[in-house]
């Protein structure tokens, strides 16, 4: 493999640990709540809206702002942080373990790192009561993954 096409997380160590998955029926329910944080972590792909409330991160930089986050985090008292990308399989489970090996290099429990469940492509398929909750939700472009 040269060095030109290895993947982009090649760059940063593997994470040590998977963080648990947060169903979307639970994040739904404490959408609202101040001790939750979304972050989504798609870049190129960031298209088609995002759950209202999360922040957007990119994968590709979010390694090397995990302590700004979990500063910010720790002075917000957000209590979980829940990462997502489009189906919650590469990006959104490699950030989230980042952050949870960050967390557990600082020795706290008071943030917990989380993935997911289904990423945003499982948000806007378990239907009409999620899409509700997106900002910028555009249903045309999501008619390509049914």
């Amino acid at each position: 493999m040269t060095e030109d096409s290895k993947p982009w997380h090649a760059a940063f160590p593997a994470p040590r640990t998977t963080a648990p998955v947060i169903t979307r029926d639970e994040a739904l329910t404490d959408l609202s709540s101040d001790d939750l944080l979304l972050v989504d972590v798609r870049r190129t792909d960031f298209e088609g809206g995002t759950i209202k409330g999360s922040l957007n991160l990119p994968a590709h930089s979010f390694y090397m702002n995990r302590a700004v986050l979990f500063d910010l985090c720790k002075r917000a008292g957000v209590k979980r942080v829940a990462f997502y990308c489009g189906s919650s399989n590469g990006r959104g489970p490699r950030c989230s373990g980042w952050f949870a090996d960050y967390i557990a290099e600082k020795g706290t429990s008071q943030i917990k790192a989380l993935t997911l469940e289904g990423g945003i492509k499982g948000w806007v398929k378990a239907g009409e009561s999620y899409t509700q909750q997106m900002e910028g939700f555009e249903p045309e472009y999501w008619g390509q993954f049914e």
